[in-house]
């Protein structure tokens, strides 16, 4: 089941308090359950895939084709449509229905959102430039990027050369974030530190896809006890 994802809705940062009484800084989101609407062979398509609806929408919202889709799949309107590439399509049905459960054996996820926009930023803040000096003939352009274009050869400013513009509002990607705790009955799960995007964005979750050999907060807190439970046997 790890090979696909869910879509949640970020609701904020609190912190937990876990056993040894050190404060956990955690994002909380909370995550509906995903149904199947289309399983994709690799006979029609190419590969092998299901594809998973999130969210409610209204049918006033729903143009004349897709209102015709989820009629022809027997199912309620879902707001959105990702597809997930699987081995083997033998284990999940349409209809289906999948929510964190998913992650039950998972220590650590891949999260994927939308940045928060800052609309239009000048090159200091967008790229974290140094800024041209403080003095000694800088006239009126100290916070300026400086030079971008050549002279008559090539005579262009390059594409993707770093300059003022909007900042932010795109998709990042982040990897190995902890889960720290996860509440099923109110569909909630508690990501160790922070999340690009701001509330009620929507958030992907899937299995870390890296290999990573790294402890978790509460496996640390194991081996610290057992540790000092050895060390009290010898001392006695």
């Amino acid at each position: 089941m790890s090979e696909i994802g869910l879509i949640g809705k970020k609701i904020g940062m609190t912190r937990e308090f876990i056993k040894s009484g050190q404060s956990v800084p955690v994002t909380v989101l909370k995550v509906e359950k995903g149904r199947v609407i289309q399983l994709i062979n690799k006979e029609t398509r190419g590969y092998n895939a299901i594809q998973l609806g999130f969210g409610k929408i209204k049918n006033s919202k729903l143009s004349k084709a897709m209102k015709g889709y989820f009629s022809k799949k027997n199912t309620e309107a879902k707001k959105i449509l990702k597809e997930f590439r699987v081995k083997d399509l033998d284990q999940y049905k349409e209809g289906n229905e999948f929510g964190i459960e998913i992650f039950k054996d998972i220590k650590f996820l891949d999260v994927r959102s939308k940045t928060i926009g800052k609309g239009f930023a000048g090159a200091m803040k967008r790229h974290n430039f140094g800024g041209l000096r403080a003095s000694h003939g800088v006239s009126i352009s100290h916070r300026a990027h400086g030079s971008t274009g050549q002279n008559q050869d090539p005579g262009k400013v390059f594409k993707g050369k770093k300059m003022a513009g909007h900042m932010g509002d795109k998709m990042r990607s982040m990897q190995n974030l902890e889960i720290v705790k996860t509440d099923i009955d109110n569909e909630l799960i508690y990501l160790k530190g922070s999340i690009p995007g701001s509330k009620n964005s929507e958030v992907m979750l899937k299995k870390a896809v890296k290999n990573i050999n790294k402890l978790t907060i509460t496996e640390k807190i194991e081996i610290l006890e057992k540790s000092k439970k050895s060390k009290d046997k010898k001392n006695k």
